[in-house]
């Protein structure tokens, strides 16, 4: 499918991640309205790492810097499909599927990890129960979902 690296489908792969990132954001915050910052972990990840990344104090929440890194991220996450699509060629009809796997894989690598050391709080004894994970992993399929239907659609 892709030829090789080139400047125009990175762009394409950040643009996309963008884009995902935003519908994934919309299907968190009904999580964040019912448990607050902690009910998102990624956004309390964000929120842990840009106080201490900007020096902020922790008692605020700090939007900007939650949102700056979750774009970020994700524009980053979108390039890494082009990039794992270099490496992994997959025909068109398995775009949408590999996206929908590369969103679970993003959710395993950036929740097992990394959420305790960051912010004391392990994701599978969490406060709040399991919901806070669950949200999480159907806002990674969200991204998933439409990270392949914008490559399905997008000439790369």
């Amino acid at each position: 499918m892709l030829n090789g690296p080139d400047a125009y489908s990175l762009f394409l792969g950040f643009s996309g991640g963008l884009f995902s990132t935003l519908l994934m954001t919309f299907t968190e915050i009904p999580s964040w309205k019912r448990w607050g910052l902690h009910g998102v972990l990624e956004w309390h990840e964000n929120q842990v790492l840009a106080t201490k990344i900007l020096k902020l104090s922790s008692e605020k929440v700090h939007f900007r810097g939650i949102f700056v890194l979750h774009f970020l991220n994700g524009g980053l996450d979108g390039i890494g499909f082009v990039i794992v699509l270099w490496f992994i060629p997959v025909i068109v009809s398995q775009i949408f599927l590999s996206a929908l796997i590369y969103g679970f894989f993003l959710w395993i690598v950036t929740l097992v990890p990394i959420h305790k050391p960051i912010t004391g709080i392990a994701p599978w004894s969490h406060p709040l129960g399991h919901l806070p994970a669950l949200a999480s992993l159907v806002g990674h399929f969200v991204y998933g979902a439409v990270l392949g239907y914008f490559f399905l659609n997008t000439p790369i």
